[in-house]
Order: C-alpha cells, then structure tokens, then sequence
C-alpha cells in the first residue's frame, strides 16, 4: 500500500497483490503496523474489505466441491456430500475468515481441477469450440494463479499436467484423427497449460515490480544493483558517482553472496590472536586475511591483489560501480578473497569471517564482490581526476538493470530464502496433521476468554483418512484382479475410478506428501489444501460402495444409515468447535480443554 519493496518466503506476489487491491478498494491508506499478532486494528484499517476475497474465495470452494464431483460421473447425492463437507469443516471457514491466503489457493486450485475437468469432458463432444477453448484456457489461468499465490500451488499444478499428459497420450493413439487434428490438439494444451501460465506468472511479478519502487527494510537481502533500482536508499547515495572504476577510486565493497548476513569488506585495528601466514580462524583449509603488516620484522609486504571481472561481456569491459561482479586474486600465493559465511568469535565481535581461499573451484557468489559507493578521492585530487578521466559517466542502474534482470534475481532469493529454523510454539509435523493432534491459536480476546483457534473436525479427517486408506486398497485389489482378467467393474465404472482416484487421491498426496521432504517450519494450515481433496474423495468411495460393493439392498439400508449417522455426528461437531471457529462466546478453561478431542477422549476414559 506505501509502495514500500519487501520480500518473504511466503511465495510470489499475487496472493499480497489480491489482499492489497481489497485494502485499497476499502480506502486503506496503509498506515498500520502487522508486527503483532492479535494486535487490535486501529480506525483506518478497513477490515470488512481485507477480509472480503478470501471470505468469497472459501465460499466459491463450497459450489466447486459440488461441480468435480459431478464432473467426475457420480451422483447428486454424492455431489452434495463433498458440498456439505466443505461447508462444515471448521479448518478451512477459519482460514477463510481471516486475512490469509489459503483459501484463495484453494480456490484457484479446485478451480484448475474443474476447469480440465469440464475441458475433458467437452472434448468428447464437440472440440474447438468455444467451451473447449474456454475452459483449457481457464485452467491454465487458474493454474498459473494458484502458483502466482504461494509455491505449494505447484503441486496442483503438476497433478493437472500429469492428468493432461495422460490423456494426450490417449489422443495420440486415437487412430480417428489426422495427423493435423492431433497436432493442434498438442499445441493448443501446450499453449494453454504451458505458455499461458508462464506468461501470467511473469506478469504477476511484473505488476508487483512497477508497484513497489520505493527503499524498504528488505533492500540489503538483494544485490547492489537491485537496491540502487529503487527510489530512496542505495540509490540515494550512489546518485552521480562516477560509473568507471580507475586507479585511485575510493570505493566500498560489497559481497555478492548476500549470505548469511549481506556483507561489506571491513577494517579496523583489533588483530587476529596470531598474524600473517596461517590458516583462518574458522576456516582451517583456507588462508587468514588481514590488512596489518608490521613492518619492524622482515617479511616482505603481500598486499597486491589482481582483479578480474568475473561477468565481464568482453575484453574491453571496464570495472563498473554495482553492475561489475569482480574477484580479488592473492599476487603471491593465487588465494582469492572469500566470504566464510562463519561468524567469527567475540575477539572478532561476531563478524563474518573473510579468508583467502587457496584452490578456488569455478566462479560461486561468496568469491565475487561489487562497488556500491565510489569517488574519485577528495577535494582538488577528485577534480584533477575527474578532468584525467574527461567527465566520467554517472550511474543510473534504474536504466541499465532490466525487468528480466530483476525478475531473475527476485525469484531467486525467494527460492532460496530461508526464515528462522527456530521451533515455534504452534509448529507442527505432517503426520500431526493426519491425526489432528496440533491447533494454532489464531486470536484471544484480550479482556475475555473469547478465542480462535484453527482446529479441525475430527469426524472429517478421521474420514478423509480412512476413504484414502480404503480408495488405495481397492485400487490395488482391482488392479491385480484385472492382471489376472478379471473385471470386477464394467469399463467405464473403472475408468471413472481410475480418474477419480487419479485426481482426489492424487490431490491429497501431491499436496502432503513433499512436506515430509521440506527443511523448514510447518503448520496446520499447510494441510489444508490437501484435505481438500480427502473431502472430494470421501462421497466418491462411499457411492463406489454402495453401488458396486454391497450386494443387497439391506447392506445398501445399512450403508445409508451409516452415512445419516456420520453426517450428523459431524455437523455436531462442526457445532460444538463454533466458539473456536468464531471467536463469539466466553469460554472456560474446563471448556477450551473439552473441545480438543484428545482431552475429550482421555476425560470420558478416566470417567468410564
């Protein structure tokens, strides 16, 4: 909203984009500070509009549970049932009450299920159409979204390429069409699929980049470069340096590794516990560094460094303040100057620790370093200089750093950014998710007990768990017993069973899954698009049931009596967690513990 440029691990820009545009619909000015948690909102935060798109976002889920289902071939009743799920699962109405982006990334990634699915489904019928080409390119949109919000909407996104690749695959064995026809079958998913959401998602940063031109907190995580592109800061200071880097020039260095810490070539008196010709403090494979010499003993000066400019375009570059990556290789010994990364001890007051690394393998970031402020000394000797070099250019980054170039770079660091490691109180494993055993508390009423808490239904989950588990079994026996030739299903039911499977019990494994792969810190909140997909498989296996597994009509009786009795357990449920969900009502501490279902369960033990 202040045009202030920030960067955090939380992913692309698009999802901070959307929140921002209902702020500033709602007239926000952006003068409030978000460094506290439970914080109270003063008058000018429009909080009704901040809320509204995730507000909708989880709303639009509800309809779009019902519409994969139905797209997927089952019934009505079935439909509903994945509809009713999502309209009761208290997780996912918290999240999406709040200011928060999961449930916007749920909606874009049911959005790109429905949206192939439909596509798929007017193929048969009539392709090329206009609903053909509409719904293919929706779902290249939705997909590109879903990214454009946090990076686990790449995992949605793979499914639906995996699912399209399966079926053009099918397309090409279809002996009905040309040549021609299935060639521009590929090129238009290959469009729609590939380059669309490539095109969206550069434009996403696009916008964010034009938006955000201004200095900000975040600035020293990027290079020199970057931050000289921005209007106040770095630029401020090298705002007509000279560009050329010559003989005589005063200049401050930077390193271009940027980690742990950005890092500027420093000196002062204090010395190391020993000096000269030995291996770094912390680095023992590589040289110390110091800028001492003492010259009452004999020892030759080793002060001369050759510099090479690493990303040099040709022989005639010259060495250029910030745009210039340059390394400094030890005259006598070939070392070349390094940043560590290690912090040195409190002799060397926690500084990174700069060494002289003596077999250098290949060009790496901790070796190159560029010039962020640079004269051509002081007073007279500067104008003497400036008239040796005949008016030297100035800088002006903002003209020769590129979209692309920053582009590039923003990606990256937000790829590799790593937030602090630390255990939080509410930090959580992904088996934890599967059984519900962790909860974050969202907000607590700072003068009553009234609370939010992200916690869900167990009846749900317990659920979705066991329709995974029972889906996969089937799966398996049906795949062995048609090894063996033996069609338990017609065709198409196995084909609708296959598909189904393919993209609910899909979806929930390539959303959970990879967490179990991933070195950073995990919450609840993290499962939740992939319970969304346990929630569209529940109604699909229990109709499989019914339809081909129970073999008469009192075990069908049964089954549907089973199925009231769960639904209205978790409805209960879903009732009993609305103060947590809400935040409404007065809770006592007897009762707080009474709505988390392992304290529930182990009180009605001790009772019995």
């Amino acid at each position: 909203m202040k045009r202030v440029f920030f960067l955090d691990d939380s992913g692309p820009p698009f999802g901070h984009m959307l929140l921002a545009l209902g702020g500033y619909l709602g007239g926000f000015d952006g003068n409030f500070l978000w460094n506290r948690i439970g914080a109270e909102y003063s008058s000018n935060v429009p909080v009704w509009s901040l809320r509204l798109l995730p507000a909708l976002a989880g709303a639009l889920s509800v309809p779009m549970a019902y519409q994969i289902v139905s797209e997927l071939h089952f019934s009505h009743c079935a439909a509903m049932g994945a509809a009713l799920l999502m309209l009761i699962e208290n997780a996912l109405i918290t999240q999406s009450r709040l200011m928060l982006l999961e449930s916007v990334l749920i909606f874009f990634n049911l959005l790109a299920v429905l949206s192939f699915l439909k596509f798929s489904n007017s193929q048969k019928h009539s392709p090329f159409c206009l609903s053909w080409w509409f719904w293919l390119t929706l779902t290249g949109v939705a997909c590109s979204c879903a990214v454009g919000i946090k990076y686990m909407g790449v995992f949605t996104y793979l499914l639906v390429l995996g699912v399209a690749t399966v079926h053009a695959w099918h397309l090409i064995g279809d002996r009905t069409l040309s040549n021609v026809c299935v060639f521009y079958h590929l090129l238009a998913r290959a469009v729609a699929l590939l380059v669309i959401p490539a095109v969206l998602y550069v434009l996403f940063f696009y916008v964010h980049l034009i938006l955000l031109y201004r200095s900000g907190p975040h600035d020293q995580i990027m290079s020199s470069a970057f931050q000289a592109s921005l209007e106040g800061g770095l630029a401020r200071v090298t705002q007509g340096q000279p560009l050329e880097v010559a003989f005589g020039s005063q200049v401050t260095l930077r390193s271009v590794f940027g980690k742990p810490l950005p890092c500027w070539l420093h000196s002062h008196q204090s010395t190391y516990p020993m000096m000269h010709d030995v291996a770094a403090p912390l680095t023992p494979h590589s040289q110390e560094v110091s800028c001492y010499i003492d010259y009452n003993i004999s020892m030759p000066a080793q002060n001369l460094w050759r510099v090479e400019i690493v990303n040099r375009e040709s022989d005639t570059d010259v060495w250029k303040t910030i745009l210039s990556e340059v390394r400094f290789v030890h005259v006598n010994t070939s070392a070349v100057l390094k940043l560590s990364g290690a912090h040195l001890p409190e002799w060397g007051f926690r500084q990174l620790e700069v060494v002289g690394e003596k077999l250098p393998r290949g060009y790496h970031g901790s070796t190159a370093w560029n010039v962020e402020e640079h004269r051509y000394g002081k007073s007279q000797e500067q104008k003497e200089r400036e008239l040796e070099l005949h008016s030297p250019t100035q800088v002006d980054i903002s003209r020769n750093l590129s979209f692309m170039a920053r582009f590039s770079e923003l990606q990256w660091k937000m790829l590799t950014l790593r937030s602090d490691d630390s255990e939080h109180k509410y930090s959580s494993t992904p088996l934890e998710w599967v059984t519900l055993d962790t909860n974050i508390a969202y907000w607590l009423h700072p003068r009553t007990s009234a609370q939010i808490h992200l916690l869900g239904n167990v009846v749900i989950w317990a659920s979705g768990s066991l329709a995974t588990a029972t889906y996969t079994l089937l799966f398996l026996w049906y795949l062995l017993r048609r090894r063996r030739h033996v069609c338990d299903l017609p065709e198409d039911a196995w084909q609708r069973w296959v598909l189904a499977g393919a993209v609910c019990a899909g979806g929930w494994a390539v959303n959970y899954l990879p967490f179990f792969l991933m070195e950073k810190t995990l919450f609840l909140y993290h499962y939740l698009p992939a319970l969304t997909f346990q929630i569209l498989l529940l109604p699909v296996v229990l109709q499989h049931i019914n339809d081909h597994l129970c073999r008469s009509q009192l075990q069908r009786n049964l089954l549907s009596a089973l199925v009231v009795a769960w639904c209205s357990s978790a409805c209960h449920v879903s009732n009993a967690l609305r103060p947590l969900t809400y935040g409404d009502k007065e809770l006592s501490p007897d009762e707080l513990k009474a709505l988390r279902w392992k304290d529930s369960w182990d009180i009605l033990i001790r009772k019995n």
